[in-house]
């Protein structure tokens, strides 16, 4: 079996990989999806959300399957798929990120989409929709808006009751910044899949973050923000050609 650790994005939680995990596994690719700590999974409050512990508790899992394995990261889950491979890049085959964000070291989100101008309006993304905490620390998606935002590709019926599953969110965990360098994260083979429709992190946002990693393979798949709900047997395909091609 190859190994493939799975971190979802904000708001989200291991179940949203439950469609892609069984195509996975009849290609031989044992998928492990996490539940990061504070996002509604583990009991812990949204507070205790942030990149030192999702890094934290997503090395202890690789450290548990006994090898390096393939560590894949989507949306938000991508900046914590680069710092675990910044810190035990010998535990770490190499990194996917989907539809993810890949900054450079020291670098936000909101940096690259200040970079971008009007090619990326203010009221795109989820952003716009998000409901807060009297304190703004915590912020949760209406199940209206994160179906038309993450899942524009999925049918409404099921896209509404994905959506009615999202979670609180802390901004520890969502603004979070990579401390990355060329020897540990910049010497592991790193691959980027666009989605083509996505109406969350834009596609010129991909883009440009490709762009900014450099050397790096990328792909794309014609969907919205989360192939694996929308598409898990088109990216299981995908992740099984990637793996294989990896391995060599």
């Amino acid at each position: 079996m190859r190994d493939l650790v799975l971190i979802h994005g904000a708001w989200q939680g291991g179940w949203v990989w439950d469609d892609l995990l069984p195509l996975l596994a009849a290609r031989g690719i044992r998928g492990r999806a996490l539940d990061l700590p504070g996002n509604g999974r583990d009991g812990a409050p949204p507070a205790a959300a942030s990149l030192a512990r999702y890094t934290d508790h997503t090395v202890r899992a690789l450290a548990e399957l006994g090898g390096p394995a393939w560590v894949l990261g989507h949306s938000g889950g991508a900046v914590t798929a680069q710092q675990v491979a910044e810190t035990v890049p010998w535990l770490v085959r190499g990194v996917i990120c989907l539809a993810g964000i890949m900054l450079p070291s020291g670098v936000r989100y909101t940096d690259i989409v200040r970079a971008l101008g009007p090619a990326h309006p203010p009221d795109a993304g989820i952003v716009p929709h998000l409901r807060w905490s009297a304190d703004r620390r915590v912020s949760s998606v209406p199940a209206a808006a994160g179906a038309e935002i993450f899942l524009n590709d999925v049918p409404r019926d099921r896209a509404l009751a994905a959506a009615a599953r999202l979670t609180a969110q802390a901004e520890s965990g969502r603004d979070i910044v990579p401390v990355l360098s060329p020897a540990r994260w910049g010497s592991l083979r790193r691959v980027y899949i666009s989605a083509t429709q996505d109406r969350s992190i834009l596609p010129v946002a991909q883009t440009l973050m490709q762009d900014l990693a450099g050397d790096i393979e990328r792909h794309r798949i014609d969907a919205g923000h989360a192939p694996q709900v929308s598409r898990p047997a088109e990216l299981a395909a995908l992740l099984d050609a990637l793996l294989h091609t990896m391995s060599r």
